[in-house]
């Protein structure tokens, strides 16, 4: 038998196939196909082969290496702080340069200096206020007719976290006892405490063995107060901290407290506190306000020469955040309130502050 070699290009089956898939276009769109490809063929001989285009603007987040993606983006940060730093360099040649004469700096725009302006705005010199002041309910303190005495006690059955925190709170409040409560409602504590003389009942509350709430009411006719407690940092748990504070009468400080309701707010922790600081134990005790919020600090300063101070924070730490003020004593029930955190309404405009 004869055997003849076939190619596989001329296999009629495949060629079939092929001719089948591919002789489906109409003889308009082959002339249609022949038209174009000659155009495009007479265009690439006109012009030159282009540089290949790469996307306008680069993001990080289009990495899909998470390695790779964090090496950029800290490439990237440390060039941006290259330019800011050289940018700084230049600005402070030519403000030398110029002298005098160089331009004012920018002042940098912030939440608190774009504050919406509140029409309670205290003004230290005037009379309503100052006669406010001469008759409230703190006026005997500040007449230094009475001096601070201050009872804490926390919610049933305190755990290890608030127990510390009591103590540490007794040692920064001169005149500061720490009992414990079983059971008691406030009401039946608030007139012990007044029959013992006590200006103040602080009531700490926590939840899941983290301080979360404290009730300060003033004695005997209030006013008494409702903060939210967050952040708080005990003497073991902060780094760098100084030795356990002394005896000695701290000093005050209160910043930011402008509006009617912040001055009261003020006046009500100033009261904590005796109005004859001890300058030798060189003890602060600060309340800082900023966008309603109150930051609890304790620090210790040395003068190291004219012009510089060394400061040490000695502990606890923590934040508050008001929720309700109340005239008179504590009251759940039948207590009259002349302020109350809404915070759907009041915390909508974010540059609009309440204190």
């Amino acid at each position: 038998m004869d055997f003849t070699e076939v190619p596989v290009s001329e296999h009629p089956e495949r060629s079939k196939k092929k001719k089948g898939k591919f002789s489906k276009r109409t003889s308009d769109e082959q002339e249609r196909s022949e038209k174009d490809g000659g155009v495009e063929k007479k265009e690439a001989k006109m012009e030159p082969a282009a540089a290949p285009a790469f996307p306008p603007t680069f993001s990080v987040s289009e990495i899909k290496n998470k390695q790779r993606r964090h090496f950029m983006f800290m490439k990237l940060k440390q060039e941006k702080r290259k330019q800011k730093m050289q940018l700084r360099k230049k600005r402070k040649k030519e403000r030398q340069a110029l002298g005098d004469k160089a331009p004012p700096k920018e002042v940098p725009k912030t939440i608190e200096n774009q504050r919406v302006y509140d029409e309670t705005t205290v003004d230290p010199g005037d009379e309503e206020v100052t006669f406010d002041e001469a008759t409230d309910e703190f006026s005997a303190y500040f007449n230094k007719l009475t001096n601070p005495k201050v009872l804490i006690t926390t919610s049933d059955r305190p755990r290890g976290r608030m127990v510390k925190f009591c103590e540490q709170l007794a040692t920064v409040i001169p005149n500061a006892h720490v009992y414990y409560r079983r059971g008691l409602a406030l009401k039946r504590v608030i007139p012990q405490c007044i029959a013992r003389d006590f200006t103040y009942l602080m009531v700490l509350n926590e939840d899941r063995q983290v301080p979360n709430g404290m009730v300060l009411c003033h004695l005997p006719n209030g006013p008494t107060a409702h903060f939210k407690v967050s952040n708080v940092r005990l003497r073991k748990e902060m780094k760098r901290r100084g030795k356990n504070p002394t005896e000695h009468y701290p000093e005050v400080i209160l910043n930011n407290f402008s509006t009617r309701l912040g001055h009261s707010i003020g006046r009500l922790f100033a009261a904590l506190f005796p109005q004859d600081p001890q300058f030798l134990g060189r003890q602060v005790v600060t309340f800082h306000n900023q966008r309603d919020f109150v930051f609890f600090r304790f620090h210790r300063y040395i003068f190291k020469n004219e012009k510089k101070v060394g400061i040490q924070e000695l502990g606890p730490r923590f934040t508050l955040k008001l929720r309700s003020l109340q005239k008179g004593t504590f009251d759940s029930k039948f207590g009259e309130y002349e302020w109350v955190l809404k915070r759907h309404e009041m915390d909508a405009c974010r540059r609009k502050f309440q204190l």
